[in-house]
Protein backbone atom coordinates (compact mmCIF):
# COMPACT_ATOMS: atom_id res chain seq x y z
CA UNK A 1 0.00 0.00 0.00
CA UNK A 2 1.41 3.36 -1.01
CA UNK A 3 1.05 6.20 1.44
CA UNK A 4 2.67 9.36 2.73
CA UNK A 5 2.71 10.60 6.29
CA UNK A 6 3.44 14.17 7.34
CA UNK A 7 5.13 15.19 10.57
CA UNK A 8 6.89 18.14 12.13
CA UNK A 9 4.02 20.53 12.70
CA UNK A 10 3.54 22.41 15.93
CA UNK A 11 3.26 25.79 17.59
CA UNK A 12 5.86 28.39 16.69
CA UNK A 13 6.19 32.11 17.29
CA UNK A 14 6.08 34.61 14.43
CA UNK A 15 9.46 34.78 12.77
CA UNK A 16 10.30 31.25 13.81
CA UNK A 17 11.07 28.16 11.77
CA UNK A 18 9.77 24.63 11.34
CA UNK A 19 10.70 21.76 9.09
CA UNK A 20 7.92 19.49 7.92
CA UNK A 21 8.62 15.96 6.78
CA UNK A 22 6.70 13.75 4.39
CA UNK A 23 7.66 10.10 4.66
CA UNK A 24 6.73 7.71 1.88
CA UNK A 25 5.95 4.06 2.35
CA UNK A 26 5.21 1.44 -0.26
CA UNK A 27 7.14 3.35 -2.91
CA UNK A 28 10.35 5.24 -3.49
CA UNK A 29 10.06 8.93 -4.22
CA UNK A 30 11.46 10.55 -7.35
CA UNK A 31 12.13 7.40 -9.32
CA UNK A 32 10.40 8.18 -12.60
CA UNK A 33 10.53 11.29 -14.76
CA UNK A 34 6.88 11.99 -14.05
CA UNK A 35 7.14 11.76 -10.26
CA UNK A 36 6.12 14.97 -8.54
CA UNK A 37 5.92 15.83 -4.86
CA UNK A 38 3.97 18.80 -3.58
CA UNK A 39 3.03 20.59 -0.38
CA UNK A 40 -0.39 22.12 0.10
CA UNK A 41 -2.00 23.82 3.06
CA UNK A 42 -5.48 24.58 4.29
CA UNK A 43 -6.09 27.42 6.71
CA UNK A 44 -9.19 27.47 8.92
CA UNK A 45 -12.24 28.43 6.90
CA UNK A 46 -10.32 28.53 3.62
CA UNK A 47 -9.80 26.25 0.68
CA UNK A 48 -6.72 24.10 0.29
CA UNK A 49 -3.96 25.94 -1.55
CA UNK A 50 -0.77 24.85 -3.24
CA UNK A 51 2.49 25.77 -1.50
CA UNK A 52 5.42 24.11 -3.24
CA UNK A 53 6.40 21.56 -5.88
CA UNK A 54 9.52 19.53 -6.51
CA UNK A 55 10.13 17.42 -9.63
CA UNK A 56 12.39 14.43 -10.09
CA UNK A 57 15.11 16.71 -11.47
CA UNK A 58 15.02 18.76 -8.29
CA UNK A 59 13.34 21.75 -9.87
CA UNK A 60 11.18 23.62 -7.39
CA UNK A 61 8.42 26.17 -7.54
CA UNK A 62 6.64 28.05 -4.80
CA UNK A 63 3.50 30.04 -4.19
CA UNK A 64 4.15 33.77 -4.13
CA UNK A 65 3.02 33.93 -0.52
CA UNK A 66 5.89 31.70 0.64
CA UNK A 67 8.60 32.43 -1.92
CA UNK A 68 11.87 33.33 -0.26
CA UNK A 69 10.75 31.92 3.10
CA UNK A 70 9.94 28.27 2.38
CA UNK A 71 12.19 25.72 0.76
CA UNK A 72 11.48 22.17 -0.40
CA UNK A 73 14.10 19.46 -0.01
CA UNK A 74 14.41 15.70 -0.35
CA UNK A 75 16.19 12.65 1.00
CA UNK A 76 15.70 9.94 -1.59
CA UNK A 77 17.41 7.27 0.48
CA UNK A 78 15.14 7.81 3.45
CA UNK A 79 12.11 8.41 1.19
CA UNK A 80 11.46 11.79 2.73
CA UNK A 81 10.32 15.07 1.29
CA UNK A 82 10.70 18.19 3.39
CA UNK A 83 9.38 21.71 3.68
CA UNK A 84 11.69 24.09 5.49
CA UNK A 85 9.67 27.06 6.69
CA UNK A 86 11.48 30.17 7.88
CA UNK A 87 10.18 33.60 8.78
CA UNK A 88 6.81 32.17 9.69
CA UNK A 89 3.83 34.50 9.84
CA UNK A 90 0.44 34.14 11.48
CA UNK A 91 -1.08 33.72 8.04
CA UNK A 92 0.98 30.56 7.58
CA UNK A 93 -1.18 28.86 10.20
CA UNK A 94 -2.77 25.88 8.47
CA UNK A 95 -2.84 22.14 8.14
CA UNK A 96 -0.05 21.20 5.74
CA UNK A 97 -0.48 18.26 3.39
CA UNK A 98 1.98 16.26 1.34
CA UNK A 99 0.88 15.09 -2.12
CA UNK A 100 2.71 12.44 -4.12
CA UNK A 101 1.92 11.97 -7.78
CA UNK A 102 3.13 9.28 -10.15
CA UNK A 103 1.29 9.93 -13.37
CA UNK A 104 -1.27 7.28 -14.16
CA UNK A 105 -0.26 5.20 -11.14
CA UNK A 106 -1.21 7.10 -8.01
CA UNK A 107 -2.06 10.53 -6.62
CA UNK A 108 -1.99 10.27 -2.83
CA UNK A 109 -2.32 12.59 0.15
CA UNK A 110 -1.26 12.38 3.74
CA UNK A 111 -3.43 13.14 6.72
CA UNK A 112 -1.83 16.53 7.29
CA UNK A 113 0.15 18.17 10.07
CA UNK A 114 -0.97 21.30 11.88
CA UNK A 115 1.24 24.38 11.95
CA UNK A 116 0.19 27.18 14.28
CA UNK A 117 2.05 30.48 14.21
CA UNK A 118 1.18 32.53 17.25
CA UNK A 119 2.78 34.52 20.03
Amino acid sequence: QVQVVESGGGLVQPGGSLRLSCTASGFTIFVYNYDIMKWYRQAPGKEREWVATMTVTGDTSYADSVKGRFSAARDDVKKRFFLQMDGLKSEDTAVYYCNAMRGGVFDIWGQGTLVTVSS
